[in-house]
């Protein structure tokens, strides 16, 4: 008997235990590679929304002066309000995402037929669609508490925060408030991120595969990029898709907030929110209304988020 079990311990896995833990391991890796990028620009975060907003206590000023007042007015750990919310949502997001991306490229890719660089363009706007349905609840919540400020205080933490919403705002209902520019700027913003981060990275390394490339951990037949070059592309990347989706980011924090904002009826539609943003405060102002700290905090987040996933997946062995 113990050298019947000795024996099948020494069976290779099944081919389904395999795809089974491989799904596992790449959750994993999208999932810490999402908590380490929004862990890395939390301050910076809050601070996003503050002015996304126009939050009473700080729209008179600017994005350097809000950094500044923010440990003034809320201590140090003002940077962080909201942050446990966003790394309960950010695991499960970038998990998904990540994930996700991998199997739409392959459906898109072997279904479709459609190769070269647009699968990359469409598995990145579904992954992204994707993960932010799933997670949507929990983007809400970490918003309200992110507006928040010390002494102003409507929710005591996300347990209260859920129940408030669940009961005063309609049920599931209230937490899928801004869903729609969400999807539709998501769109746009996950689809070029990783088309032009997968771009960046196939051309590298087929033009300059010495200078920019490395043999892969776990795989040495894999070329992978070098540390410094991963940041890079990631950072070009994210700055690109900003840029393209960031009115709808501006909508969408405003509908999510709608019901804390004393202009909350006039941001009910994301095409009235977008109207209303432009009518009171034009582009500049309004619809790109903290976009330099946006470029500050989404260019070392997808940089992050992108060479923490390819690290990740080498380390658990899924090149």
């Amino acid at each position: 008997m113990a050298t019947e079990a000795a024996a099948a311990a020494r069976l290779p896995s099944s081919p389904r235990t395999q795809r089974d833990f491989y799904w596992l391991r790449s959750l994993v890796a999208g999932g810490v590679a999402g908590c380490c990028a929004k862990s890395t620009i939390a301050p910076l975060d809050r601070v996003k929304i503050l002015l996304q907003a126009h939050n009473q206590h700080y729209k008179h000023l600017g994005v350097i002066s809000t950094l500044c007042a923010v440990p003034k007015k809320e201590g140090f750990l003002g940077y962080y309000k909201g942050n446990g919310a966003m790394m309960i949502r950010i695991f499960p997001y970038g998990a998904i995402q990540f994930t996700a991306f991998g199997q739409y490229k392959k459906v898109i890719k072997s279904r479709l037929g459609i190769s070269s660089h647009i699968h990359r363009l469409m598995a990145g706007s579904l992954a992204g669609i994707t993960a932010v349905i799933c997670t949507y609840p929990l983007d809400m919540v970490r918003a309200r508490l992110a507006f928040q400020v010390k002494g102003d205080h409507k929710y005591r933490g996300i347990i209260h925060a859920f129940t408030t919403i669940y009961t005063k705002e309609g049920g599931m209902q209230g937490f899928y408030r801004g869903l729609m520019p969400t999807i539709v700027g998501m769109a746009p913003y996950a689809g070029f991120s990783f088309f032009t981060f997968g771009t960046l990275k196939s051309v590298g390394l087929a033009q300059a595969p010495n200078l920019l490339g490395r043999p892969c951990l776990d795989n040495p037949d894999v070329l992978v990029l070098k540390t410094h070059v991963n940041l890079l592309c990631g950072g070009i990347a994210g700055a690109i898709a900003q840029t393209i989706s960031y009115p709808l980011d501006v909508t969408r924090r405003r509908m999510q907030l709608g019901a804390i904002l004393p202009d909350s009826e006039k941001c009910c539609t994301m095409i009235q929110t977008l109207k209303y943003v432009y009518g009171s405060h034009g582009i500049r102002r309004g619809l790109y209304r903290g976009l330099s700290l946006n470029y500050i905090r989404c260019i070392p987040s997808q940089a992050v988020a992108f060479t923490t996933y390819e690290f990740m997946r080498q380390f658990l062995h899924l090149n």
